[in-house]
C-alpha cells in the first residue's frame, strides 16, 4: 500500500506522526482486520525516513492493540481493533439522538440573535450588544491588575456559590437607587450572564408539563429554555402597552415577562397593568420573572419602578446582566430571587458549576462602589440618547408615515412596522444589497404575526450611520 504522508516539524515528531497515520488507516477500514502491514525495511524506504522511525510507530501500534506481530512472517492489523474504535461511534450516535429529542441540540439553531457576518455592511442596525468602544478599557485593566495583586491566597481556592459579597452588596446599593429594587444583598446570586439565570429558574421552579406564560413575542433565550425543561408554553400577545394581565390564563405557574422595555416591540409595561399582574400572581399561587434586560437605559419621564420593587408577596424572581451596560464578554449577571427560594436557588447555582470567576467579580465590585459605573451609564445614556433622536428624526425625514416606531423610549433599539404587506425577507434582502443590515421580528413570534416587523438597534452606529442607513432603509421600503 502507497501511504501518501508529508513530514512536519510543526506536527510533532516523525514516528509519531506516521503512527496517527497508520492508526486512521486502520480505523478507517483502509487496512482491514488480519491485512498485512507492510515492512518497516520497505515503509521505510517508501517514506524515505530512517526505519528506527518506523520501528518506533509499529511499536506504538502494537502496545494499543492495533497490530500484532506474527514471528517470522510480520505485522499484521489485530482483530478487535476495528470493532473497538467503532463501540464509541455508535455511542456518539446514540448520544446526538438522545440530545435532539432533549431539545438543546435545535435550540441554537432557533434562537435569532445578531451574530457576526462574513461579509459586514456598512450600515449595520445590530441590537443586544454594547457600545464597547465607550467602555473604559484602560481603567478596567487596571482595577483587575489591583484585584489580582492583593488577593489573599484563600481567593484562589473556591468561593461562595452565591457569588462575591462585596459584589452582591453593591449590585444591592445600586439597584436600589436606579430600579427601586427592594433587596437585602444575601437574595443576590451571581450568576454567568442573565442566560443561566434563566437556566436556574428553569432547573427550581419548572417540573415537566407545567404551565408557563411567556409574551408573544418574546425572547428566545428564554423560550428555548422552557422548551428544554418541558414546560407547557402558553403564550399571550403583547399590545403597543405590553404584556395585557387581563388576557392571562388560569392555573399557570409562572410567567415570564420584560416590563421595562418589552422584547423584542420596546413596550413599556404602565403601573395600573404591574400591579394587575402582581394581583394575579398572588391569586394564582404563582411566580414572575422579571426579565430586566436593559432597564438602565430610559429617556422619556420617570423610570417605572421595577415589578420587584412593587412586589410584597415575595412572588418576583428578578434578573439582571451587566452584558448591556459593562461588555458581553464580561458574563456576570444576577439573581434576585425571594428569601425562601435563596437556598434552593444557590444550590442550583452550585450544581450548575460550582461559582463565578473570582476576580472579575471582585474588579466588578470596586467598578461599581467607586461610582465608576455610575459615571459610565452618564456616558452611555448621553450617547444613547444622541443616536435615538438621529434614528428617529432619520425615520421621520426618510421614511415618514409608511412606518410606526414602537420601543423608542427606553432601551437600546427599536422596532419599525412597516404599513403595508409586505415580505420580511425580501426587504431584509434589498436594505442587503444597499449596504443595510436589518433584523426580522417574525421567529420571535409564536403565532403568525399579522404584519411584518423589523428590530433596529443603534447601541453600536454613528448618527451618521444612522441616517445614512435609515435613507437607504426608505429606498428599500
Amino acid at each position: 500500500m502507497q501511504l501518501a504522508l508529508s513530514f512536519s516539524a510543526q506536527h510533532g515528531p516523525m514516528f509519531r506522526q506516521l503512527y496517527v497515520a497508520l492508526r486512521e488507516a486502520i480505523l478507517t477500514g483502509s487496512f482491514r482486520v488480519g491485512d498485512k502491514l507492510p515492512s518497516t525495511r520497505d515503509l521505510a524506504e517508501q517514506l524515505g525516513v530512517s526505519r528506527t522511525v518506523v520501528l518506533a510507530a509499529y511499536d506504538q501500534l502494537l502496545a494499543e492493540g492495533f497490530a500484532k506481530g506474527r514471528s517470522g512472517s510480520g505485522t499484521y492489523v489485530a482483530s478487535g481493533s476495528v470493532e473497538a474504535a467503532e463501540r464509541p461511534r455508535r455511542a456518539e450516535q446514540s448520544v446526538k439522538l438522545r440530545l435532539a429529542r432533549f431539545g438543546s441540540a435545535a435550540a441554537i439553531a432557533a434562537v435569532s440573535v445578531p451574530r457576526e457576518r462574513p461579509r459586514p455592511l456598512p450600515y449595520d442596525f445590530a441590537y443586544g450588544r454594547s457600545d464597547v468602544e465607550l467602555f473604559p478599557l484602560e481603567m478596567w485593566r487596571r482595577i483587575l491588575l489591583r484585584c489580582a495583586r492583593k488577593m489573599p491566597l484563600s481567593g484562589f481556592d473556591y468561593g461562595p456559590a452565591g457569588g462575591n459579597v462585596a459584589l452582591r452588596e453593591a449590585i444591592s446599593i445600586h439597584l436600589r437607587r436606579s430600579r427601586a429594587v427592594v433587596c437585602d444583598p444575601s437574595q443576590i446570586i451571581i450568576v454567568n450572564g442573565s442566560q443561566q439565570g434563566l437556566d436556574l429558574i428553569a432547573r427550581v421552579l419548572i417540573e415537566r408539563g407545567d404551565r408557563v406564560v411567556i409574551e408573544d413575542p418574546g425572547y428566545q433565550g428564554t423560550t428555548e429554555v422552557l422548551r428544554a425543561a418541558g414546560a407547557r408554553l402558553l403564550p399571550v400577545s403583547v399590545d403597543h402597552d405590553g404584556l395585557n394581565p387581563s388576557k392571562l390564563p388560569s392555573g399557570a405557574r409562572i410567567a415570564f415577562v420584560t416590563p421595562s422595555h418589552q422584547f423584542p416591540t420596546g413596550a413599556i409595561l404602565p403601573l395600573a397593568r404591574r400591579l394587575t399582574l402582581l394581583e394575579w400572581a398572588r391569586r394564582e399561587n404563582a411566580v414572575l420573572v422579571e426579565d430586566d434586560y436593559d432597564g438602565e437605559f430610559r429617556y422619556e419621564g420617570r423610570p417605572v419602578e421595577s415589578l420587584q420593587g412593587l412586589d410584597r408577596g415575595g412572588r418576583v424572581v428578578y434578573i439582571g446582566t451587566f452584558s448591556r451596560t459593562v461588555f458581553p464578554s464580561l458574563r456576570i449577571g444576577y439573581v434576585i430571587a425571594p428569601e425562601q427560594l435563596v437556598p434552593a436557588f444557590t444550590s442550583a447555582k452550585w450544581l450548575a458549576d460550582r461559582q463565578t470567576a473570582t476576580l472579575e467579580q471582585q474588579a466588578l465590585a470596586e467598578f461599581i462602589s467607586s461610582g465608576l459605573y455610575e459615571r459610565y451609564l452618564r456616558r452611555v445614556r448621553r450617547r444613547n440618547s444622541a443616536r435615538r433622536a438621529a434614528l428617529l428624526d432619520a425615520i421621520d425625514t426618510y421614511v415618514g408615515d409608511r412606518v410606526d416606531v414602537t420601543g423608542d423610549g427606553a432601551g437600546a433599539h427599536v422596532a419599525l412596522w412597516p404599513r403595508r404587506r409586505m415580505n420580511e425577507d425580501a426587504l431584509i434582502m434589498d436594505a442587503e444589497s444597499r449596504g443595510v443590515r436589518i433584523y426580522g421580528m417574525s421567529r420571535y413570534f409564536q403565532r403568525r404575526p399579522s404584519r411584518p416587523g423589523f428590530i433596529l438597534g443603534y447601541a453600536r452606529t454613528t448618527e451618521r450611520e444612522i441616517r445614512e442607513g435609515i435613507r437607504r432603509l426608505g429606498e428599500s421600503l
